[in-house]
């Protein structure tokens, strides 16, 4: 993989440490989550609940700066690709018959 666009400087975190990381961030969820529970069937109603999101997510997973590039347009999935055939059959077919009318 190329190393153009890595500084120098920063070096990526070890392994360990990101999934470290993780695991205490799904560990933290699942005790709110817990929480939760617990407070939805002493009587709270959950719309007033807190519902605990992802505070923490690794770099790789995070949203590219620039959108992804459109996929070309398929042709044969386009609306006018029998008629365009279609066409070109009938333009075909009245060259040749005056082609034989000469």
């Amino acid at each position: 993989m190329s190393q153009r666009h890595r500084s120098q400087d920063s070096a990526p975190p070890a392994k360990m440490e990101l999934r470290a990381h993780a695991h205490n961030e799904r560990h933290r969820i699942n005790s709110e989550l817990q929480a939760v529970a617990a407070q939805v069937s002493a009587g709270y109603e959950p719309d007033e609940v807190h519902e605990p999101g992802r505070a923490w997510v690794p770099d790789h997973h995070r949203a590219s700066p620039q959108p992804k590039a459109r996929k070309s347009l398929r042709h044969w999935k386009v609306k006018a690709w029998k008629r365009r055939s279609s066409v070109r059959r009938a333009k075909a077919q009245a060259i040749r018959l005056a082609g034989d009318e000469t």
